[in-house]
């Protein structure tokens, strides 16, 4: 069948979802990254073909019906027909997308990394900081995880444990302290790490002078800066906003807003408003950008500050709005305190509106990333397993919020391209073009969701068939081979010292 024939055939495999739109001028040969190699001749025998999907390359545009021939963990050709491989997956009436990259999750733990694959996750960087130094975590992952890896210097973590800098989280840090924070910042990015993540809400010591400091440094060796904002009562959150670009005028360095409809703005109305001081910041070359991740409801432990007294009065909600996640419990007057001792992660029924979350969906340099990864507690929010499969089920298939190419963009090609000056291996990552990595999910766009709860946070997303990593089959029909640890390390470009 040739390819055109091929396309006329999108509609009936793909049923009410929209078809393939692909540009009739884009050639599937011009489909590759640049300096990729010359496709095979035909009649070549590939290590595994994906056979008769809808191809899907949110960079590029590209979107059509064909094959991916792909060799040694590489996709050497993509939308032809018919080619031949030593494996072939029949991927006829799914959706071909590039692995997806959360760019907000938390450290590998030999566990979560697993729920992750069957949310269709390739990429998982720990953009909220590393609960580690940076020798220490590359050297305890590398080789033991199915997941590729990084994560940002963490500056909440390093500011409680390091021994020359150590602080109560409500105490500023002194000049001594502060300098060694440089030093040690300087010596971790070389290390690996990938820019720096400030929590001033979790930390609210922490001076607007500390952050520029530390920002400064980061930005002297090429990195940028990520920020859990200092507000989250309903109102407040622009003004964590209007911090974080002011750190972007004083230091130059590019930011990256965390969770926005949780710190940025929780009502519709400080969502928009935080957007539009974001895309003035831009406007003004300010290099600027900030994620979500779609649920209606934030989750945190309650030993943090966001659960100091008065939290009632200040976030309009009850005890009994308060689910200890992994339990399904509520919370009562009676039953607080000693959820607060044992410090558990609840989930805040009814914090942000559905209409705060498609208004932030909605605008084109939003990414989606989870905040989260399943620890064997369990005590997780549902975004630890079902982030990504919410978005492409509630958000594109039902509400009908952005189309298919767009989402997957937010969750592809926008983290490669918004990380890669730092880590260069994400130039070839989140395509899906001959030359870029063979991290790839098969996926039904009918039946793809999220099963995850705040009772069972352990619940995997159903759809994804299939998922490859760097060309090693990990998920096959919706079974994981947990026997496979082909991901790779996510170094910044400056390791060494």
């Amino acid at each position: 069948m040739g390819f055109g024939a091929a396309n006329i055939m999108v509609g009936r495999q793909l049923g009410t979802l929209p078809a393939a739109s692909a540009d009739p001028g884009i050639d599937p040969a011009s489909v590759a990254l640049p300096g990729a190699a010359a496709a095979p001749e035909a009649g070549h025998v590939f290590d595994t073909v994906i056979s008769g999907g809808r191809l899907i390359d949110p960079e590029t545009g590209f979107d059509a019906l064909g094959d991916i021939g792909i060799d040694g963990g590489v996709i050497t050709a993509i939308g032809g027909v018919g080619y031949l491989g030593s494996t072939v997956i029949d991927a006829t009436a799914r959706v071909v997308a590039p692995g997806f990259i959360d760019l907000l999750s938390a450290e590998p733990n030999g566990f979560g990394e697993w729920n992750k694959l069957a949310d269709g996750v390739t990429t998982n960087l720990a953009m909220h900081g590393v609960n580690n130094y940076a020798a220490a975590f590359f050297r305890t992952w590398t080789g033991q995880t199915p997941l590729h890896f990084g994560g940002a210097w963490h500056q909440q973590f390093i500011r409680a444990v390091d021994p020359e800098i150590a602080s109560a989280p409500e105490d500023p840090l002194d000049e001594a302290q502060l300098a060694a924070f440089e030093r040690l910042t300087e010596k971790n990015l070389r290390a690996g790490f990938a820019g720096v993540c400030f929590s001033p809400e979790y930390a609210p010591g922490t001076s607007y002078e500390e952050m520029r400091r530390i920002a400064a440094t980061a930005h002297r060796l090429g990195h940028m800066s990520y920020f859990h904002l200092r507000h989250s009562e309903p109102g407040t959150g622009p003004d964590g906003v209007r911090e974080a670009i002011q750190i972007a005028t004083d230091t130059g360095s590019a930011v990256h807003l965390e969770h926005l409809a949780s710190t940025g703005g929780t009502e519709p109305e400080a969502m928009a408003e935080s957007i539009t001081l974001i895309e003035a910041a831009r406007a003004s070359g300010l290099d600027v950008t900030a994620c979500v991740y779609p649920y209606d409801f934030w989750a945190t432990t309650l030993g943090s500050f966001r659960f100091a007294l008065g939290w009632p009065e200040r976030y309009g909600i009850t005890f009994e709005d308060l689910e200890v996640a992994g339990e399904g419990r509520r919370l009562s007057v009676e039953t607080f305190e000693a959820a607060q001792a044992a410090n558990l992660l609840v989930a805040a029924h009814g914090t942000i509106p559905e209409a705060t979350i498609e208004l932030a969906l909605r605008t084109p340099w939003m990414m989606v990333g989870s905040d989260a990864i399943l620890t064997r507690s369990l005590n997780n929010h549902p975004r630890s397993s079902g982030c990504f499969a919410r978005l492409l089920g509630r958000y594109v298939r039902e509400r009908q919020v952005l189309d298919l190419t767009s989402a997957l963009a937010k969750i592809t090609v926008q983290p490669a391209k918004r990380f890669e000056t730092m880590i260069p291996d994400l130039t070839r990552k989140g395509r899906l073009q001959r030359g870029a990595d063979a991290d790839i999910v098969v996926f039904d766009p009918l039946t793809i969701r999220d099963q995850a709860t705040v009772a069972q946070p352990e619940l995997r997303s159903v759809g994804f068939d299939h998922v490859l990593v760097e060309g090693n089959h990990i998920m096959r029909f919706g079974q994981l081979d947990e026997s496979l640890r082909p991901g790779r390390p996510m170094l910044s470009a400056t390791p060494g010292l």
